[in-house]
């Protein structure tokens, strides 16, 4: 059973609840002030991530770089033992840096004025309650919440005498060490299982189900040896691309016609191969007049016209059912030439890697990549006799469901665990449980 202390009193703060007897609680700006200063002799741009709190920009896949031109010397200074809000109050926006170098003029730094352990704040700025409290006091806005320094500098925190604050980052860093490792075990094996699925879709949709069919060269590269009845067809002989609507996020509204722009393509929550209602956004009923040319059917695809990552590159969702869907922005359409049945096969044959690289290897970008129509066009297909497409989409429908039931079993643990860990975390740094 954990140990507790030998007495406590109310802090008289609703987040932080009882505290020992030897404690305080102390207003931020008590504790720490804001440094406003810019530029650094070390010229390093610092990024904001949940994982290794500040950390320098270039070591980042998948974010845009700042242009070699930028003046960092204008860019706020950070020193190393620094704290950074980072304007992402609901995720926990308040990261340390190990680093020397600066940041954004967008993010607010500040550190501390009197001694401290720096890993102990650390811990609690990620703690469930410090960030329910955060959140509580800054301004909302629609896709995060702006915090400030001066909001935060009158907040109340906990101020354990330094050696307990020694005593619970020492015991937590070990802790929280063993449950990242539980994490990264569970992490591993979805990795193992995603792959495990790309090539069971590959090996489906390439090779067929008949084990025994005979196969023929493709005289395509990238596919090799296909069973004798399929074809390859270029994809502008199945499909006429066109471009969505042309508006932005301000032109959403809470209800009205669906749309799926290409923010709900790159989800996590898009399988690629069906409509997930819980991406659905709104656009206005007025649309169905004046943009009818936008609408997509059943048999349709929606491609992200653009990937900040290089594997997004042919992200797309297939419409498989009879709705009423707008093409949102960033998307091409492909619309079937001939409305001559389903086109699930497909949607599983673009989740391929083999097949992307025919886009892949046309993107252009620096770090964004941008997919345009002809791109789209110039690719080929891979086409089985239509029975045969439909055994392949219904065989992929039943296999990958059982992949992503484990998947989700795997995500569920790691759930648990960042739980646990949050509610550890919360229990040691304001004094629920003695080290």
């Amino acid at each position: 059973m954990a140990k507790t202390y030998d007495t406590y009193k109310d802090s008289g703060i609703a987040w932080i609840g009882e505290i020992p007897g030897e404690w305080r609680v102390e207003k931020a700006r008590h504790i720490f002030t804001q440094r406003n200063s810019k530029g650094n002799k070390t010229p390093i741009l610092l990024s904001a991530t949940q994982i290794n709190g500040m950390y320098p920009q270039h070591l980042l896949e998948g974010v845009v770089q700042v242009q070699k031109s930028t003046d960092l010397q204008t860019f706020k200074t950070v020193h190393k033992n620094d704290y950074v809000i980072s304007l992402r109050s609901f995720q926990g926006g308040f990261e340390m840096s190990d680093y020397e170098g600066v940041c954004s003029p967008a993010y607010q730094v500040f550190y501390n004025k009197i001694d401290i352990c720096h890993q102990y704040y650390k811990l609690l700025f990620k703690s469930q309650g410090f960030i329910s409290m955060i959140n509580s006091l800054v301004v909302g806005i629609r896709e995060g919440k702006n915090i400030q320094y001066g909001s935060f500098s009158y907040s109340y925190l906990p101020f354990p005498p330094l050696s307990v604050q020694q005593s619970i980052s020492s015991f937590l860093d070990t802790k929280c060490g063993e449950i990242d490792s539980l994490i990264s075990i569970q992490e591993e094996m979805i990795s193992e299982l995603l792959a495990y699925k790309q090539s069971v879709i590959t090996e489906a949709v390439t090779k067929g189900l008949d084990k025994k069919a005979k196969m023929k060269n493709s005289g395509v590269e990238w596919i090799g040896d296909i069973p004798e009845e399929w074809e390859i067809k270029p994809y502008k002989a199945i499909f006429y691309t066109e471009k969505g609507l042309n508006i932005t996020k301000a032109d959403l509204v809470e209800k009205g016609e669906p749309v799926l722009s290409y923010g709900q393509i790159h989800s996590k929550m898009n399988t690629g191969t069906k409509i997930n209602d819980a991406l659905l956004k709104y656009v206005p009923s007025s649309y169905i007049e004046t943009n009818p040319e936008c609408l997509v059917q059943k048999g349709c695809f929606l491609i992200a016209d653009t990937s900040e990552d290089y594997d997004g590159c042919g992200n797309a969702i297939y419409v498989d059912k009879d709705m009423t869907l707008f093409a949102g922005y960033h998307t091409i359409v492909a619309r079937p030439i001939h409305n001559n049945g389903d086109y699930k096969y497909l949607a599983y044959l673009f989740l391929t890697d083999i097949w992307r690289q025919q886009i892949r290897s046309r993107v252009s970008g620096i770090k964004v990549y941008s997919i345009n129509q002809k791109i789209i066009r110039l690719t080929s297909v891979l086409l089985p006799p239509l029975p045969v497409q439909q055994a392949i989409a219904t065989y992929l429908d039943e296999k990958t469901s059982q992949i992503d039931s484990l998947i989700a079993l795997k995500q569920s643990k790691i759930e648990s665990l960042k739980e646990y860990k949050k509610s550890i975390i919360y229990e040691y740094v304001t004094g629920k449980k003695r080290v």
